[in-house]
C-alpha cells in the first residue's frame, strides 16, 4: 500500500509541476490558503508575504513548493484540488482533475488573455464598480472578489480596482471573454466593446481575422512630419538605409510607416511580404508591439511578438509563416538562421523575410548578435555575386532598415578613424546611405551644466573600511598600487581572485573576495548615503554566513580559519561602522549637490518631470529610497521610483519586464515624476519627454550621453552632470562632447562621398568581414577538438573535483546540466530567494551549492518534469590537460563539444524508477 501511495504521490507531483505555468495564471492564493488546511500558519504567511511583495503569480510558486514539500500528509492532493475548487479557482481545479480543455479552445483562451493584457491601459478607464457588479451577476467573479474590488475602488481608486478586476476574470474557464465584452456593451462602454472585438464570440480568432483584412475604412493612419518623410524616402524606394535621429524624434513611427508601405506595395503586386523587427532587449519587444506596430498595422496585417520569455508554444518558424509582421529579440532569429544551415527544411531562411528592421543598430559590431545575424546576410549576398557571374538564379535578400539615435565612433580620436568605424557599421548593415534629417522647430537641445564637487574634509566611515582592507591585505601579503575605493582597485581584485582560484590559493581567494565587498562599499559611500553603503556591506556578510548553513540538519558546511577571521573582523567593526554611517555631517558633497538640483528643478518648474541616471542598481534603489524618505522632497511634490534592468548579471535582484512596464506607466500618467534609473532607461524604452535629466556620477560613452540628453527633450529642459569622487565623469563628458562632434563631422563626410567610392569601401569592408569570419570558424573548428573527458571542473572556492566535460549535457543549446550520480552527492539544494520567471518548458526551483564549502554552483532547473542541476561555469576552475583557467564566464569559451541532453533517455530512466516503487 505504501508503495502504491508513493507512486500516486509521484504522479500527482509531476501533474502539478507540468501545469505549474497554468496554475500561476489561474490561482488566487488568498482564498486557496483559507481552504488549504494541511499547511501550517508559518507556511501560509510565507505565501501571503510573497503575494504582498511580488504579486499572486510569484506567490503561487511558493504555494506550490509548500504543497509539494515532503513528507505528504494522507489525502494531500485531493485536499489541494478541493481547496482550488472551493476558492472559485475552478479552471485550475479542472487541470488538476485531468479535465483539460480542447487544445484549440485553450489556445484561443490564451489569445483572449493576451489581448486583455495588451489593452490593460485602455481598460483601466472603465466604470469599475458597475462592470464589477455585472461580472458578479454573470459569475465571472466570486462574492469575495467583488468585495475586494469594491474596497480597492473606495480606498485606492478606480484604476487599481479595474486592474484587480481584470486579473480575476481571466482566471475563469474558457467562455469568459464573450461574457466580458457583452458586459462592456451592456454598461455602455462602446469604445472598449469595439476595441475588444465587438460581436465576436468566446475567442479572439474572429477579431484577428477581421483585423487582417486588407485596407478598409478602419485602417489606422500614420502622418509623418517633413523631416521624418525625408529620412524615410530612400527606404520607401526599396533601399537599405540607416536612420539616425535623436531620441524621441519618432524613429519607430517612421519604421512602422515604411513597414506598412512595404507590405502594401507587395500586396498590390500580388506578392506576400514578411517584416521582421529585431530588438536587443525583451522589454522592447512588448513596447514596439503594443505602442507602434500592432497599433497601426493590426487592421491590415497579422502582427505578433516573440522573445525568450514568450509563452508561445509553437516554433518561431511557424510564427513567421502565420504572421506578416514579427517583433523579436535578435537572438531568436539568429538561432533559427543557424538551424537553417542544417538543411533546406530546417529553421528559417533569409529569403523568407522581405524587410528586416534593426532597432538600436549601432550595436551591429563584432561579437554582437546583430552582427551575427547580418553575417548570414553578407554571406548570402556574396553567394549571389558568384551566382550572377555564373548566370544562375540568385536568392532573394531582405531589405534592411537600421534605426539609431547615435551611431557612435568607437574608440576613434581622429576624423578618418571615425569615418572608418561608421563605414564598417554601414557595411555590416549593407546600407546605401545614412539619413539624419533636420528636425527644425521640433528640435529641443537641453541646457547643459556640469556640477563639480569637493572632497570630504573628514571621512571616518571610509577610514574604518580602509583600515580593515589594509589588515586583510597584510594578512595575505598583498600590495596593490592603486587607490582603495577606486575602479582600478576593483579590477586589481578581480585579477587577484582569478589567479588565486587557478593556483588553488584559497586563503588569498577568499580574502580578495571580501576586499571587493569593502571596495564596493567605499565607492557606494561616495555616491549614496553611508547608511546605504553600510547596509550593502552588512547584507553581503549576512548572505555569506547564510551560504555556510545547510538545509540538511545532519550536514555541516566547512568554514575555514581564514573565513572565520574575516567574519570576526567585520563583526568587531560592525557597530562602529553603523554608528558612523548615521552621522550625516560626513555625507558626500555629491549627494548634497544632487539634493540642491532636485529641489531647484521641482521648485522652479510648474510640472517638473525628470530622470536621474546612476551607475549601479544598488545606487538607483538607494537614491530612490533617500528621495522618498526626505520630507523636503515630499513638500514640493517629488514622487520618485527606480527603474533598473531585467538581466540577472548583478548581485541585486533584477526588475521583471512587468515591473518595468508598471513603473513606466506610472511615470507616463504622472503618479511618478522622477525616475532614478540605470542605463536601462537610456536606450530604446518609450519614456515620456522630461524637462530635466541628471547624470549622477555615471561614466558613459558618446552614444549613451546623446541618448541620455535625448530624454530631456521638453522645451527649456536641462541636462546636468554631477561629479562623484573617483568617477572621472566630468573628464569623460568632455571626451564625449568631442566624440559627438567627431561623429557629426564623420557622417557629413560619408554623406559627401562619391557613390562609387562609397560602394567600393563598403564592399571592401564586407569582403574583409566574410574572410575574417571564415578564419574565425576555421580556428574554432581546430580549437574545438579537445576531448570532453580531458576537461576537468573543480569548485572555485574549495577545489573539490566535480566532474569532467563528459558529464556536462546541453539543454536547448544553452543550459549546461550535470545529471551524473556522482555529481548528485557533491551539492546541496537551497531555496531560491528570488525565484525567476518561468521560461517555456523549464523553470528554476532553487540554487545548488557545494556541499563542502557552500560556494554557489548554479540552479536546480526543472525541465519537462526532470530536475536538472544547471551549472554556471564562472563558479568553477576549468582544467584542460595541464593548464588551469579561472576566467571563463561562458561555457562556449571552453574548447570542447558538450553532448546534447537526451530527454528520452533520462525520462525513461525516471519512469523505470517509478515503476519499481
Amino acid at each position: 500500500m505504501a508503495a502504491d501511495r508513493d507512486s500516486d504521490d509521484l504522479i500527482n507531483e509531476n501533474l502539478i509541476e507540468s501545469f505549474r505555468l497554468r496554475l500561476r495564471t489561474y490561482v488566487a492564493v488568498d482564498p486557496v490558503l483559507d481552504h488549504l488546511h494541511f499547511l501550517d500558519a508559518e507556511q501560509k504567511e510565507r505565501v501571503r508575504q510573497r503575494a504582498r511583495t511580488d504579486g499572486d503569480s510569484a506567490a503561487v510558486d511558493v504555494l506550490i513548493d509548500a504543497v509539494l514539500r515532503k513528507p505528504h500528509p494522507v489525502g494531500w492532493f485531493q485536499a489541494f484540488v478541493d481547496a482550488l475548487s472551493n476558492a472559485e479557482c475552478k479552471h485550475a481545479a479542472d487541470y488538476m482533475r485531468g479535465k483539460l480543455p480542447d487544445p484549440k479552445v485553450e489556445a484561443e483562451n490564451d489569445d483572449c488573455m493576451r489581448m486583455i493584457d495588451i489593452l490593460v491601459p485602455s481598460l483601466l478607464d472603465m466604470s469599475t464598480k458597475e462592470v464589477c457588479t455585472h461580472c458578479f451577476s454573470h459569475e465571472l467573479i466570486s462574492k469575495d472578489d467583488r468585495d475586494k474590488i469594491t474596497h480597492l475602488a473606495d480606498n485606492q481608486g478606480l484604476r487599481d480596482a479595474a486592474r484587480e478586476l481584470l486579473k480575476r476574470i481571466v482566471r475563469c474557464p474558457p467562455g469568459w471573454y464573450s461574457k466580458f465584452i457583452k458586459i462592456l456593451q451592456d454598461t455602455e462602454h462602446q469604445k472598449l466593446y469595439d476595441l475588444l472585438g465587438g460581436s465576436s464570440d468566446s475567442s479572439i480568432t474572429e477579431v484577428r481575422d477581421s483585423d487582417a483584412a486588407a485596407g478598409g475604412p478602419d485602417k489606422a493612419d500614420i502622418v509623418l512630419r517633413d523631416y521624418q518623410m525625408d529620412v524615410a524616402k530612400p527606404a520607401l524606394e526599396g533601399e537599405n538605409i540607416i536612420i539616425c535621429l535623436p531620441t524621441g524624434s519618432g524613429k519607430t513611427r517612421v519604421a512602422v510607416y515604411i513597414a506598412r508601405q512595404h507590405l502594401d506595395d507587395r500586396r498590390a503586386k500580388g506578392k506576400t511580404g514578411k517584416v521582421v523587427i529585431l530588438v536587443n532587449t525583451i522589454p522592447l519587444v512588448e513596447q514596439h508591439y503594443s505602442t507602434e506596430f500592432h497599433r497601426f498595422l493590426k487592421q491590415a496585417y497579422k502582427v505578433e511578438r516573440v522573445s525568450g520569455k514568450s509563452m508561445l508554444k509553437i516554433s518561431f518558424t511557424d510564427i513567421v509563416k502565420k504572421n506578416d509582421v514579427i517583433i523579436c529579440t535578435a537572438q531568436i532569429l539568429e538561432n533559427c538562421l543557424e538551424e537553417s544551415l542544417q538543411g533546406e527544411d530546417k529553421g528559417l531562411h533569409l529569403k523568407d523575410i522581405t524587410l528586416m528592421i534593426i532597432d538600436e543598430c549601432h550595436h551591429t559590431k563584432k561579437g554582437e548578435v546583430y552582427n551575427r545575424v547580418m553575417m548570414h546576410y553578407l554571406k548570402l549576398k556574396n553567394k549571389n555575386r558568384l551566382l550572377k557571374k555564373e548566370q544562375k538564379e540568385t536568392v532573394p535578400l531582405p531589405q534592411i532598415l537600421g534605426l539609431t539615435a547615435s551611431i557612435g565612433v568607437g574608440d576613434a580620436t581622429k576624423l578618418e578613424s571615425a569615418v572608418k568605424n561608421i563605414l564598417q557599421i554601414c557595411a555590416s548593415l549593407d546600407a546605401s546611405q545614412i539619413r539624419t534629417g533636420n528636425l527644425g522647430v521640433y528640435s529641443n537641445e537641453p541646457d547643459k551644466q556640469i556640477v563639480l564637487v569637493e572632497d570630504k574634509e573628514m571621512d571616518p566611515f571610509g577610514d574604518v573600511i580602509k583600515r580593515i582592507m589594509r589588515i586583510i591585505q597584510d594578512d595575505v601579503k598583498l600590495s596593490p598600487t592603486c587607490e582603495l575605493g577606486s575602479q582600478n582597485y576593483e579590477q586589481w581584485v578581480v585579477q587577484c581572485e582569478q589567479q588565486a582560484a587557478k593556483e588553488e590559493a584559497q586563503e588569498v581567494r577568499v580574502c580578495v573576495a571580501h576586499l571587493r565587498w569593502y571596495n564596493d562599499a567605499l565607492m557606494l559611500s561616495n555616491t549614496i548615503r553611508m547608511r546605504d553603503a553600510f547596509s550593502f556591506l552588512n547584507k553581503k556578510y549576512e548572505e555569506e554566513l547564510k551560504s555556510k548553513t545547510c538545509p540538511e540538519e545532519d550536514h555541516v558546511i566547512n568554514i575555514t580559519e581564514t573565513e572565520r577571521k574575516l567574519f570576526n573582523l567585520f563583526r568587531d567593526n560592525k557597530n562602529e561602522l553603523e554608528k558612523l554611517s548615521e552621522n550625516q555631517s560626513y555625507e558626500n558633497d555629491s549627494l548634497s549637490k544632487l539634493r540642491k538640483g532636485i529641489l531647484y528643478e521641482f521648485s522652479t518648474r510648474p510640472k517638473a518631470r525628470g530622470i536621474i541616471f546612476t551607475k549601479s542598481r544598488q545606487s538607483a534603489i538607494a537614491l530612490s529610497h533617500w528621495i522618498q524618505e526626505n520630507d523636503k522632497f515630499d513638500d514640493i511634490g517629488v514622487k520618485a521610483s527606480y527603474l533598473i534592468g531585467s538581466g540577472d548579471q548583478s548581485l541585486v535582484k533584477p526588475m521583471t519586464p512587468a515591473e518595468q512596464k508598471d513603473v513606466l506607466n506610472r511615470f507616463r500618467n504622472g503618479a511618478v515624476n522622477l525616475l532614478v534609473a540605470t542605463s536601462v532607461a537610456e536606450e530604446g524604452l518609450d519614456i515620456p519627454a522630461c524637462n530635466f535629466v541628471i547624470c549622477y556620477g555615471r561614466v558613459t560613452n558618446e552614444i549613451a550621453m546623446i541618448q541620455s540628453q535625448g530624454r530631456a527633450r521638453a522645451k527649456d529642459s536641462s541636462y546636468i552632470v554631477i561629479e562623484v569622487k573617483g568617477s572621472g565623469v566630468t573628464e569623460k563628458e568632455s571626451v564625449n562632447e568631442y566624440r559627438k562632434d567627431l561623429m557629426t563631422k564623420a557622417i557629413a563626410k560619408i554623406c559627401a562621398l562619391d557613390p562609387a567610392d562609397y560602394n567600393n569601401r563598403i564592399e571592401e569592408f564586407q569582403l574583409q568581414a566574410i574572410l575574417e569570419e571564415r578564419v574565425k570558424m576555421a580556428t574554432k573548428k581546430k580549437t574545438k577538438s579537445e576531448d570532453p573527458l580531458g576537461v576537468k571542473l573543480s569548485c572555485r572556492s574549495c577545489s573539490t573535483f566535480v566532474g569532467t566535460g563528459d558529464d556536462i549535457q546541453i539543454i536547448e543549446g544553452m543550459h549546461h546540466v550535470n545529471l551524473s550520480s556522482q555529481f548528485s552527492e557533491l551539492y546541496i539544494q537551497k531555496e531560491n530567494t528570488s525565484l525567476q520567471e518561468r521560461l517555456l518548458d523549464y523553470e528554476t526551483n532553487g540554487s545548488i551549492a557545494c556541499k563542502k564549502c557552500g560556494q554557489k554552483w548554479g540552479a536546480m532547473m526543472s525541465y519537462r518534469g526532470i530536475d536538472c542541476p544547471c551549472l554556471l561555469v564562472k563558479n568553477f576552475v576549468v582544467q584542460i590537460k595541464d593548464k588551469k583557467f579561472s576566467n571563463f564566464t561562458k561555457w562556449k569559451e571552453i574548447p570542447t563539444r558538450f553532448q546534447a541532453f537526451n530527454y528520452i533517455e533520462h525520462a525513461s530512466h525516471l519512469t523505470d524508477e517509478i515503476a519499481t516503487l
